[in-house]
């Protein structure tokens, strides 16, 4: 059901409109193509121009502080000012405005995707940060984070791309990346790309249901190419603005399919996926996903304008991204001043993964690269990549995984796993030829950690340099025991519990049946119905790893009346073990 308290939202300064284009002349003239001979002419950095007639020009030279909005029908010849004044909530559409900048400018814009091991200032990624944090259609300049040192703020959303991006971010570089994190500052990555079929948004870009997928894996590779063109290594989140739309079963299902595709491309490339829209719609659809399968994001971000800075919502069941996994837009767009600087900007209450402190790999830390994870089996987790260390080139670096965040967090798994990486690598081997191949690691771990985690491997340096980060990568790893031969015997239900962790490991745990039941009570003439849940059973396990067993969950006395006056139940069966819980659906009969 759709709040209609609640805002389907304007589309604030999250989401705006397209920048995308740099148009130099064959953009403009491909802009021009219904304007015919009535287009005029305009010269600007030695170049004659055709510009619709209707259409304004604004040369930015004389208008330092104009805020470039892409989605009106308007020309802008120039370079954007980093002084831009741009309301939060700036509209969004499809109209496309005209950007010429001068050549020298569009070329030093254009974004390159940096491999991996080079010498870039790369953010610190998948920082968790709880706390206030803000949001502004244009990235604020350095002197404007300067004076908001004073404020109650420390994350800043920053929007990075996308066919719908509305302001034009020229202090959105690697340099503002470095200075601003290095400063404190943790940074919230968003990109605007094409909107639902039954957006809120009636002239944006919009997914097609039938490309859904395809759109949504091509949203994410730019994404990641815009995030390194600025810094933002692996390991970072990036946000997907997703604003507010009708729900209907159309609109929902290629949505939803779209941003599956999203997260699945993400997670390949090695970077953390977030979804931002309205608690109504975006937020509503993806959150009753939750247990079916589907490939949720690693963190949610809903806009519900509420003034409440917490990270609730009525919409997100209370099990589901509790892992410091939520971002809530709780005001809109309006001013606030700090240090003498001005900012119109949303609000935002923040316990999710950011971009943190930036650093520059010293010389004398190791080389490397985090290539990929994976869960191989159940309660298991795959690092594959390779290190190596400038100081000893011919050394086998110890390795160091740690699931759950990076190292420092709390409630992370920590496991030292010694001098693994010798390991042929040629590809390594030929573009350093001083370290030879030997340096390629691929081995699997046991780990207590179930759901989605964010896994991230270090080298271990030798003196006098530190360990390195290679890279972190959300890996979604099943919880180690499941269930097979389950059926109904006259006592209750049995089924084989199996526990894939390793052999002689400990497997306890707790095997439960329960069932959603609706109960109706009649009260003075009144009757009032409501679902509650009921245990019907449960029973001790104790497993060890390798090792299965067929276990009877007996029926309660309750349970049993239940069943009897009820003729059949959908029912739980649940298994509960350190570190996770398997869930499977079932039916009993009477």
């Amino acid at each position: 059901m759709r709040h209609q308290n609640r805002p389907a939202r304007r589309l604030p300064a999250t989401l705006a409109i397209l920048l995308g284009l740099v148009a130099l002349l064959a953009g403009v003239q491909s802009a021009l193509a219904a304007t015919g001979p009535q287009a005029r002419s305009v010269e600007f950095d030695g170049r004659k121009l055709s510009l619709p007639p209707s259409w304004p020009v604004y040369r930015l030279a004389q208008h330092p502080g104009m805020c470039v909005r892409l989605d009106r029908r308007a020309v802008y010849l120039g370079t954007p000012s980093a002084q831009q004044r741009c309301p939060a909530d700036a509209a969004v559409g499809g109209r496309r405005a005209i950007l010429v900048e001068p050549r020298s400018a569009s070329d030093s814009r254009r974004p390159t995707l940096p491999t991996p091991p080079q010498k870039v200032a790369t953010a610190s990624s998948g920082a968790v940060f709880t706390g206030l944090g803000f949001d502004a259609c244009s990235t604020p300049t350095s002197r404007s984070m300067a004076a908001w040192e004073a404020s109650p703020y420390r994350a800043v959303g920053v929007y990075i791309g996308g066919t719908n991006r509305a302001c034009s971010q020229p202090s959105l570089t690697p340099a503002w990346v470095e200075e601003q994190t290095s400063n404190g500052w943790y940074l919230i990555p968003t990109y605007v790309g094409l909107q639902a079929p039954t957006s809120a948004c009636s002239s944006c870009a919009k997914l097609n249901s039938a490309e859904a997928t395809a759109q949504g894996a091509a949203a994410a590779v730019d994404a990641v190419a815009q995030a390194s063109a600025i810094a933002m290594g692996p390991g970072s989140p990036i946000y997907f603005d997703m604003e507010a739309y009708s729900q209907t079963s159309s609109a929902s299902a290629a949505t939803l399919a779209f941003l599956e595709a999203w997260t699945e491309k993400l997670h390949s490339l090695g970077y953390i996926s977030g979804v931002y829209s309205s608690s109504a719609s975006g937020i509503e659809d993806i959150a009753g996903q939750v247990g079916t399968g589907y490939v949720l994001p690693d963190d949610l971000w809903f806009a519900n304008w509420n003034g409440r800075a917490d990270a609730l919502d009525p919409e997100v069941p209370s099990t589901a991204w509790t892992a410091h996994q939520r971002i809530h837009q709780y005001e809109g767009g309006h001013n606030e001043t700090y240090g003498g600087i001005t900012i119109n900007i949303d609000n935002n209450y923040v316990d999710a993964a950011t971009v943190g402190t930036a650093t520059l790999p010293a010389e004398d830390d190791p080389v490397g690269y985090l290539d990929r994870t994976g869960a191989p089996e159940p309660g298991h987790v795959r690092v594959k990549g390779w290190a190596y260390d400038p100081n000893s080139p011919g050394s086998t670096l110890a390795i160091r995984a740690v699931v759950g965040g990076r190292a420092g967090q709390p409630g992370t798994a920590w496991f030292e796993l010694g001098p693994i990486a010798s390991l042929s690598r040629g590809d390594v081997g030929a573009k350093y030829p001083v370290a030879g191949k030997r340096h390629g690691f691929d081995t699997t771990i046991a780990t207590l950690k179930s759901g989605s985690q964010p896994v991230c491997v270090y080298a271990v340096g030798i003196a006098p340099g530190g360990d390195r980060l290679l890279g972190c990568k959300a890996t979604t790893i099943p919880v180690a025991v499941t269930f097979s031969n389950i059926k109904q015997t006259k006592r209750g239900v049995q089924v084989r519990v199996s526990c894939a962790w390793p052999t002689g490991t400990r497997c306890p745990g707790q095997l439960a049946l329960r069932a959603r039941v609706a109960v109706t009570k009649r009260s003075g003439g009144r009757a009032r119905t409501r679902v509650v849940d009921r245990s019907l059973g449960r029973r001790p396990f104790n497993l060890t790893g390798k090792r299965s067993r067929a276990f009877v969950i007996p029926l309660t006395a309750g349970g049993r009346a239940l069943l009897s006056q009820r003729g059949e139940l959908r029912a739980q069966l649940i298994a509960s073990i350190p570190g996770g819980r398997r869930v499977q659906k079932l039916s009993l009969g009477g």
